[in-house]
């Protein structure tokens, strides 16, 4: 039986998805820094691996799983490959896989969009959560870190299916720490703003914004790496939400004391960015 006052991110057994790159390979190699097994899951075997081999040259433990999130039973599969892999039960989750859709208005956004973002970006996460809280509660110990983005309440223009499936990550989150509480499972939220991952330019971001948003990784981003660390901490001291950059945590206080003129204010700058573009 696990230790109520171990730390969870530390000898952690551990089911990463989208750790093929970006801050879920970020959250894998620092897990393996602090002596975890991280299963490295990703629709992508290739990059998964290339993720475990980085762990496994260190002298750390990690094995590469194919995983599509939006599929429930390749989740279910991904968590009897994890008991198989691992050498302790899971006791950490990083429901991390997610893609970027973003350009044109809600009913100009296509429908297939829509539901490939809905796939990948909340069932994938609701796929993970169903799959392996009970598992957590029944132990008795462990984590779950849930990776929305600020997006989830910032609702900015021209990112319908993004911003919903982050907002719906976000209420998922809230959700399963209110049903987890006393349980010794901890749930966390991470809420970024610009992290310097491959999302704008593997996602399906309409070309008349990709530069734009490309040029706004290169000024704005973040280390995913800082970002990982942030969180885990976080996860240890059983805090909800991470709001890991300023601008986010402006974004956040702007929304709950003005929300009008936060709204009016977005509308705007989207024109005008729109009309410079």
């Amino acid at each position: 039986m696990f230790g109520r006052n171990k730390t969870i991110s530390a000898n952690a057994s551990a089911v990463v998805t989208g750790a093929g790159s970006g801050i879920g390979r970020a959250f894998a190699e620092e897990l393996a820094r602090r002596n975890g097994a991280v299963v490295c899951a990703d629709i992508n075997l290739g990059t998964a691996q290339e993720t475990a081999d980085r762990i496994v040259s260190t002298g750390g433990r990690a094995w590469a799983v194919q995983c599509d999130v939006s599929v429930q039973a390749e989740v279910e599969a991904l968590a009897e490959q994890a008991d198989a892999l691992l050498p302790e039960p899971v006791n950490l989750v990083i429901n991390n896989a997610g893609v970027g859709v973003g350009g044109k208005p809600v009913g100009e956004t296509s429908m297939d969009d829509w539901h490939w973002t809905m796939g990948i970006n909340l069932w994938g996460v609701i796929h993970g959560c169903h799959v392996f809280a009970p598992r957590l509660k029944a132990q008795g110990y462990g984590g779950i870190i849930n990776v929305a983005s600020t997006a989830s309440f910032a609702a900015a223009p021209l990112m319908g299916p993004y911003n919903v499936t982050k907002a719906g990550v976000l209420a998922l989150s809230e959700t399963l720490a209110a049903e987890t509480s006393g349980t010794g499972v901890n749930v966390t939220v991470l809420c970024p703003t610009v992290v310097n991952t491959n999302i704008f330019t593997t996602g399906r971001i309409d070309a008349g914004i990709t530069p734009l948003m490309n040029r706004l990784v290169e000024l704005t981003g973040v280390p995913a790496e800082g970002v990982a660390l942030t969180t885990l901490k976080a996860l240890d001291r059983g805090q909800l939400y991470v709001l890991p950059q300023m601008d986010a945590r402006m974004i956040w206080r702007a929304k709950r004391y003005l929300p009008s003129v936060y709204t009016r204010g977005a509308g705007l700058l989207s024109r005008l960015a729109s009309a410079k573009a």
